[in-house]
């Protein structure tokens, strides 16, 4: 585990148990992270996953309490993935019409790649529920079931990306000059970068109420 996942499990545990203003301090937190390194696959699957070892830290005991806690912490992650799907969505459409030799495959990969964010989400949740407390996993495991009937925000938000990217403009046409790593790399440091302003501005909004 590196000094990265543990610091943001440590934060995310102090704010579950700190029980104020829970959904605010996740979000925060998971944005901060998520910006701070490319965003690509393996940053936000280790980031998401830290998360989810913060939150089986610091869910209390009672069921009552514990119900509110993973509620507000299951939101803000997932609304912080939204804002993740969205930054990487404005990072295509800015590659597609800036980076040369992007191609309409890569589209299609970072399609593949945000349609898994929603899986990632619940599979976090579901292990969050195996190690901890029976009453505890019971409540999330409730939680995680009324997600996937119901559907979450990052799903909900993911569909309507992959529907606005269909007709994405590629200025590189088909020919991919770069190797596919090279252009997810790319893409990455973008998305990132947006994520940061995203994150910054939903800061500077909140301090302005």
């Amino acid at each position: 585990m590196s000094e990265k996942t543990q610091q943001v499990e440590q934060d995310i545990k102090a704010a579950i148990e700190s029980g104020d203003d829970v959904y605010q301090k996740v979000r925060d937190i998971t944005l901060k992270a998520l910006s701070e390194h490319d965003l690509d696959e393996e940053n936000i699957k280790e980031v998401v996953q830290a998360i989810g070892r913060g939150i089986t830290q610091g869910l209390s005991g009672n069921e009552e309490v514990a119900k509110k806690e993973i509620e507000e912490a299951a939101e803000a992650l997932d609304d912080a993935l939204v804002s993740a799907a969205e930054a990487t969505k404005l990072a295509v459409e800015e590659a597609a019409s800036t980076v040369k030799d992007f191609s309409e495959r890569d589209v299609k990969k970072t399609l593949e790649d945000l349609k898994a964010l929603e899986e990632l989400f619940l599979d976090t949740l579901s292990d969050v529920a195996k190690e901890s407390s029976e009453v505890v996993g019971e409540v999330v495991s409730g939680f995680v079931q009324h997600a996937r009937n119901s559907g979450t925000a990052i799903g909900e938000r993911v569909q309507k990306i992959a529907e606005s990217l269909e007709n994405v403009a590629v200025v590189g046409g088909q020919t991919v000059a770069k190797t596919a790593a090279e252009t997810a790399a790319q893409l990455a440091k973008i998305g990132s970068g947006i994520l940061a302003g995203i994150a910054e501005s939903l800061q500077s909004g909140r301090g302005q109420k």
